[in-house]
């Protein structure tokens, strides 16, 4: 039963993933998320009651300082956007953290690329 509750859960992280993309790029006007956002993953709580969605930019930290709060200020407006396109018993309280995964890995692969030349 385990099995089908987390492949369930990761149905539908996946699907609120493309959904909230879709809604932070054509349907927010805040200013303070201009520019290239990309929502990175969405975690479930297993009761489906809160959700966090990671997301990741290009810039400087104010950059990304900005785009978490203007996101987290957004964050009813985007539920309720979400509740209207997905159909859930519950649509998640909605909180978002940036993904700084992909910088992590470019500084790795950029240390590592110094050792090698030395």
């Amino acid at each position: 039963m385990q099995k089908k509750t987390s492949k369930r859960l990761k149905q539908v992280s996946s699907l609120m993933a493309q959904i909230i993309s879709e809604i932070v790029q054509n349907e927010l006007s805040d200013p303070r998320i201009s520019g290239i956002v990309t929502i990175t993953g969405v975690h479930i709580s297993a009761d489906l009651k809160n959700a966090v969605v990671y997301f990741s930019t290009l810039g400087d930290s104010n950059a990304w300082n900005s785009i978490e709060k203007g996101l987290n200020k957004a964050s009813g407006r985007i539920q309720q956007l979400l509740s209207q396109k997905i159909v859930l018993k519950v649509t998640p309280k909605l909180r978002f953290l940036p993904d700084h995964t992909i910088e992590t890995a470019q500084r790795i692969e950029q240390i590592l690329d110094e050792n090698i030349s030395e």
